[in-house]
């Protein structure tokens, strides 16, 4: 699987990276998401990013196979 973040999409809220900080940042300039590990295994998937993709308040995550 990998994560798909669309920056347009993105508000900045940070609930990504208040999920799971190992795969998500957001930009010191605009405050939007920054994906840290495009393809995480184990864990960091199965918790970390389908939890961050569902709470994204901008629908601005997606993971595709």
């Amino acid at each position: 699987m990998k994560i798909i973040a669309d920056a347009d999409k993105c508000v900045g809220s940070g609930q990504c990276v208040f999920t799971e900080p190992d795969l998500f940042d957001q930009s010191e300039d605009e405050g939007t998401v920054v994906v840290l590990n495009a393809e995480p295994e184990g864990e960091l998937l199965e918790r970390g990013a389908r939890e961050a993709v569902d709470n994204c308040p901008g629908q601005a995550l997606s993971l595709t196979e």
